[in-house]
């Protein structure tokens, strides 16, 4: 039996607070920062980190990583969806701009997405991809992926099975939320389980 342990965190708070920034890359705000900081205890251990390219994720990645002495790796395909033309705008400017848009997203992310965004099939796919991979190449280990909510949100769909109609609506992933993910592979086949989701 090996066993893999994948704890996910969103990132915190990015300068300019609460919007659709999927593409934008903004870097974490001051409290952004400490509630990282603050999400990570003395009695956490990780042997390495993989981290999503945006600033908002791989400047603390980079920092925890130099700090644990641990390697780092930078994932691509674990970027934030696009959002299209809601990038940038909050909800209430989209809600002023678009109207119903904005409920159908939340509830339908699949066939309600927003006008020029990347389609929800299409990010699952990619942040698959990516998490595979490194779930892959670091069986065995135990591993901080630091990443979007986006990407949380398709990952632990892939892991409890949950339809990507309800991806988005199914469960809160706020700022610096931890999940973990067990992964046993056995002669028997390889098990997921979320052990915990804290936001």
């Amino acid at each position: 039996m090996k066993t893999t342990t994948l704890d996910l965190i969103r990132h915190g708070e990015p300068e300019g607070g609460q919007m659709f920034r999927g593409s934008k890359d903004d870097p974490l705000s001051e409290l952004g920062w400490q509630q990282m900081r603050g999400a990570i205890t003395g009695n956490d251990r990780w042997d390495a980190i993989v981290t999503s390219p945006m600033a908002r994720c791989r400047h603390f990645a980079g920092e925890l990583a130099g700090q644990l002495r641990i390697p780092i790796h930078v994932e691509d395909e674990l970027r934030e969806i696009g959002f299209g033309e809601w990038e940038g705008l909050t909800s209430e400017q989209v809600q002023a701009r678009y109207g119903e848009q904005l409920s159908q997203f939340w509830q339908d992310p699949v066939s309600g997405q927003p006008p020029g965004a990347e389609a929800v099939v299409d990010f699952y796919q990619r942040v698959v991809s990516g998490y595979e991979r490194w779930q892959l190449q670091l069986a065995g280990k135990r591993v901080l992926i630091v990443c979007h909510g986006g990407v949380i949100r398709m990952v632990l769909a892939h892991v409890l099975g949950i339809p990507l109609d309800k991806s988005f609506s199914g469960f809160a992933v706020p700022y610096a939320c931890r999940s973990r993910i067990q992964v046993d592979h056995s002669e028997f086949g390889t098990f997921r389980s979320l052990i915990s989701h804290q936001p």
